[in-house]
């Protein structure tokens, strides 16, 4: 509970984290600071502040639930063996292409793991794994918890990005494009998120600002916009099969890529049922790689 807290900063958002009351949240941190005998929240403004000794219990408290997940992993081992659930998240071109292919993989070879796939945006993984709603999460390395120790992030592919560009561009049948060749076209894809700092970076490196036209977020409105014209867009090649109605152009030197990742609640990749998913993984895509 107090981890949670330090993540969402108040306790209304941890009592709605935990599915708990605000009260709630309040008396058993109240309890807990009787018990460990110190203060572990000071009151700041309308809300509340962890005081340097909640942040003191939270440090050692990360290697307490690396060590809970390991002695999970063990029993399951021990009790379960071959069966076991494991909920994936995962953002939504990497379901069809990577989640899928290996579940159905899995299911040949270990039918008794069950695995429960929930589409997820790339940016809130790390969230729903602090929370325990997903067992394990693919993730962008854009979008990355950093050197927080409670997650293991293990890299499982390197996506290409093509461009999109409708199918009367200039450059649409040119024998090479450049990203930079399209420094003063209009730009489509998201407002905020790893996709939106993935473009941004790949035309920072190649020397110019974007300039967003349109937002969006989801690839059937980014491909429709540009099949009618309204500006161009940065790919991923899982999406590729999708993108019809568009001119899908390599880009043959500055080629961006962006690199998907797994991530865990560090100590959960011991459990054999979320490792037989994460293997299942890292085959699927060596297999794309």
């Amino acid at each position: 509970m107090l981890r949670t807290l330090a993540d969402r900063g108040t306790v209304t958002a941890t009592a709605e984290a935990l599915h708990m009351t605000p009260s709630a949240v309040s008396q058993q941190l109240t309890n807990l600071a009787r018990r460990l005998g110190v203060v572990l929240l000071e009151a700041q403004g309308r809300g509340v502040r962890l005081t340097d000794a909640a942040h003191l219990v939270l440090h050692h408290a990360d290697a307490v639930f690396a060590q809970l997940e390991r002695a999970d992993a063990e029993l399951a081992g021990y009790l379960s063996g071959e069966v076991g659930e494991v909920r994936v998240g995962a953002f939504s071109t990497a379901i069809p292409s990577l989640v899928v292919p290996a579940v159905a993989a899995l299911k040949e070879q270990h039918p008794a793991v069950e695995v429960r796939i929930r589409e997820t945006d790339a940016a809130e993984s790390y969230d729903l794994l602090s929370t325990g709603a997903v067992d394990l999460a693919l993730s962008l390395a854009a979008h990355s918890a950093g050197d927080d120790s409670r997650f293991t992030r293990i890299p499982l592919l390197v996506d290409p990005l093509d461009v999109a560009l409708p199918p009367e561009h200039p450059l649409a049948q040119a024998p090479v494009i450049r990203l930079a060749d399209l420094s003063s076209d209009r730009w489509i894809y998201g407002g905020s998120g790893p996709w939106s700092e993935i473009t941004r970076s790949a035309c920072e490196a190649a020397g110019f600002l974007p300039e967003q036209a349109h937002t969006a977020s989801g690839w059937t409105a980014i491909l429709a916009m540009v099949e009618a014209g309204m500006g161009v867009a940065l790919v991923p090649r899982m999406v590729s099969a999708r993108a019809a109605g568009v001119t899908l152009r390599v880009l043959t030197h500055d080629r961006p890529t962006r690199h998907v990742v797994a991530a865990l609640r560090r100590g959960a990749e011991s459990t054999p049922a979320v490792a037989r998913v994460l293997t299942a993984l890292r085959t699927t895509a060596g297999a794309r790689g």
